[in-house]
C-alpha cells in the first residue's frame, strides 16, 4: 500500500485559517432589489461569507433572493442559514461559522436580531 500524501495533514489547519480569515472579512449586505442579486453572488464566489439582509424588499423580490442565494450555496457546496426571519448567512464551503462566530457578528453589530 501507498502511504497518505504528505501534505494532507497540513490542509486541515491552512482551511482553518482561511475560514477564520473569511470570517474576518465578512460581507453584510442590504439589498434595495433583485437586481443586487450578482453583487451577493460575487463576493460569495470569492469566498466571502455574506450576511443577506432582506429588511428593505417587499416579500417576492425577498423571496427570490434567497432563492437564488440557495441555489449559489448549493452549486458551491457551501451553506445558507436563516439567522432571523429576513436575515440570512451565506457560508463558503471552506468556511466555518460556529454559533459562537454567530454571537460575536451579532455583537460587532453586523446583523441584529427581530425577535
Amino acid at each position: 500500500p501507498l502511504p497518505a500524501p504528505l501534505g494532507l495533514p497540513a490542509a486541515v489547519p491552512e482551511q482553518r485559517d482561511r475560514g477564520a480569515a473569511a470570517l474576518a472579512r465578512i460581507t453584510t449586505l442590504q439589498p434595495r432589489s433583485y437586481k443586487e442579486a450578482r453583487t451577493i453572488g460575487e463576493h460569495y464566489r470569492d469566498g466571502q461569507p455574506v450576511i443577506m439582509n432582506l429588511t428593505e424588499l417587499d416579500a417576492a423580490d425577498a423571496k427570490r433572493l434567497v432563492d437564488f442565494a440557495a441555489g449559489l450555496a448549493f452549486a458551491l457546496r457551501g451553506s445558507i442559514d436563516k439567522v432571523t426571519n429576513r436575515v440570512f448567512l451565506l457560508t463558503p464551503a471552506d468556511v466555518e461559522v460556529s454559533a459562537d462566530d454567530a454571537r460575536k457578528l451579532a455583537e460587532r453589530g453586523l446583523y441584529r436580531s427581530e425577535g
